[in-house]
């Protein structure tokens, strides 16, 4: 079938009777029924749509509006497998782009990962919801149905993470047959990831005096130590605010509002506090950190220009950005790295 849209146009109206700015969706097929055509128009200008079946996907459309319904959905579906070549494509080529990474303009191909990354989280979001299946009726198998992909065994969960196990019983306390005792015959198991939202808990230290009956000597345990003096963030509070702003780039206003939706008023002034006063109790570990690396044999480094704020300027200055690392594993040194 060569026709374009001058000649499907001119089908619609001499056979159907009808006009192609209807807002219906008109589908052809070739004489063999390896290739489909679709022909609408969007408001805009007709669209047309065009596919070629591998033989054992070709789709048989006759007359009726029940077999042209069967062909639209063999052509989405087409679409959905077309989506997934363009999935591993861009897989491929963000692996590719991952082992350039630390090579020549590691920054602008930086830049090109997290675009393409972006890119194939929407196509995956995308057909997650198209072929997710519906919860009321199972999905037909028809003769126009394309092959399945092939099965991708999920990963077993981590050994680590701790279980919680929930029985479902029978609703019947007995036999609804005869009515005898029900006994156990063995059990079905299957496992959900689940997430625990983290919450905040107060620890409340007390520290009872204590008095002699004889001589009246008052005793009292020393105050635990705080990692901010005269704070109120313990250790794991600072650890995750650190780890949100440093690694997971979460700004401390935003983190503000992610605590005021628990209840806990935060504000941005205090988590800044929070984060130099951690800063300058690890700077001893830092500072042994950096004797470490220099000490080593081997020394790599990185010069990674950053844009920086300039206030007052209304532009941002370019600041740069010295990484240090120490690795020498690849020559069989057994010493730890670090950078």
């Amino acid at each position: 079938m060569r026709r374009g849209f001058t000649g499907l146009s001119a089908m619609v109206q001499t056979t159907l009777q009808q006009s192609t700015l209807s807002g219906h969706v008109f589908v052809f097929r070739g004489r063999r029924g390896h290739v489909i055509k679709l022909l609408w128009h969007d408001g805009d200008g007709l669209c047309i749509f065009h596919k070629r079946f591998p033989p054992q996907r070709q789709v048989l459309v006759a007359g009726g509006e029940a077999d042209a319904l069967r062909a639209i959905i063999a052509v989405q579906r087409l679409q959905i497998l077309s989506n997934d070549n363009e999935i591993e494509h861009l897989k491929l080529l963000v692996a590719k782009l991952r082992r350039m990474q630390f090579g020549r303009r590691s920054e602008k191909v930086t830049r090109q990962i997290e675009q393409l990354e972006l890119q194939l989280e929407e196509l995956e979001v995308n057909r997650a919801e198209v072929t997710a299946p519906s919860q009321s009726e199972p999905p037909a198998k028809t003769a126009s149905s394309p092959a399945k992909a092939p099965d991708r065994r999920r990963r077993p969960l981590p050994d680590h993470l701790p279980r919680k196990v929930q029985t479902h019983l029978p609703a019947e306390k007995s036999c609804p047959d005869c009515g005898g005792t029900l006994k156990k015959l063995g059990e079905d198991a299957s496992e959900v990831l689940e997430y625990i939202p983290a919450s905040f808990v107060v620890i409340r230290h007390v520290r009872p005096r204590m008095c002699c009956g004889r001589c009246d000597t008052i005793l009292q345990a020393p105050a635990p130590s705080r990692s901010v003096e005269r704070g109120l963030a313990g250790p794991g509070l600072l650890a995750h605010v650190l780890t949100a702003k440093f690694c997971d780039h979460l700004p401390l206003f935003r983190q503000s509002e992610i605590y005021a939706r628990e209840g806990v008023d935060l504000e941005r002034s205090t988590l800044a506090k929070w984060v130099g006063e951690s800063s300058k109790l690890l700077a001893p570990l830092v500072e042994a950190l950096r004797r470490y690396v220099m000490a080593a044999d081997k020394l790599h480094g990185d010069d990674t220009p950053v844009p920086v704020l300039a206030p007052g300027n209304g532009k941002t200055k370019t600041g740069r950005l010295w990484t240090y690392v120490c690795d020498d594993r690849p020559a069989g040194s057994l010493d730890a790295p670090a950078a």
